[in-house]
């Protein structure tokens, strides 16, 4: 009887995930440092460790790989955000259905955590490559930057803007709201859209466990100043 010796080589499907995952998680950072002209298909192909030919068969073409890489990049960010966002949805969706408005002192507890979480993504070595790669799109807007936007951008905003509105017992869509979700959201994004001038002005070589528990603390005040000047205005 003839035993067949087991395979070591994976299966096709599982070779062909792993190829296009590489070049996925690769090109945000190839295309972040060299931008969508800059980047050719032989350094996307060579950053991957894969063949040149995959990129055309897996995606199309260059623009079909930034796209996807643009995509990518979202589904990375919403997993690394998933259980908060999943809590406050279901927090805010039950209020809704029972007709209760949400406190200004819950609001501020649930911006609280959501600033305090977003900090500590954003001055994460992983999140080097992400900013490079949304930098760009912000300069020069793609279809990439509407993929981001809507699936990542959008929703935090509006999050925030509903707990700020809450706060400062505002309509959620007045201007004002909406400039002062944009001025919090962007006072949590310099620590790493920033990040060199960050470390610089404070002193740190890098944010290790001691600096993000001072900008974690930083966050919390962010929040507790919301409203405290009873937001004067021009």
């Amino acid at each position: 009887m003839i035993k067949h010796k087991s395979s070591t080589h994976p299966p096709k499907q599982d070779r062909g995930d792993a190829t296009r995952e590489k070049l996925l998680t690769s090109s945000i950072d190839v295309f972040g440092r060299y931008g969508f002209d800059g980047a050719t298909t032989r350094m996307l192909a060579e950053a991957a460790g894969v063949n040149l030919q995959a990129i055309p068969y897996y995606f199309g073409g260059k623009e079909g790989l930034y796209i996807a890489a643009a995509e990518h990049l979202a589904s990375i960010i919403i997993g690394h955000v998933a259980e908060l966002r999943n809590t406050i949805i279901e927090r805010l969706g039950r209020l809704d259905s029972a007709g209760e408005a949400l406190s200004p002192d819950e609001a501020r507890t649930i911006l609280t955590q959501l600033a305090q979480h977003m900090v500590g993504l954003f001055v994460s070595r992983q999140s080097e490559s992400w900013a490079r790669f949304i930098i760009r799109e912000q300069m020069e807007p793609t279809e990439a930057f509407e993929r981001i936007y809507g699936s990542v951008m959008a929703p935090m905003i509006g999050t925030a803007g509903r707990l700020v509105a809450t706060i400062l017992n505002e309509p959620t869509q007045s201007d004002h709201v909406r400039l002062r979700t944009l001025s919090f959201v962007g006072s949590i994004l310099v620590f790493r859209m920033a990040n060199a001038a960050v470390l610089r002005q404070m002193g740190w070589q890098a944010v290790g466990p001691d600096e993000l528990d001072i900008l974690r603390r930083h966050a919390a005040g962010l929040v507790a100043a919301l409203g405290g000047d009873k937001e004067a205005r021009s």
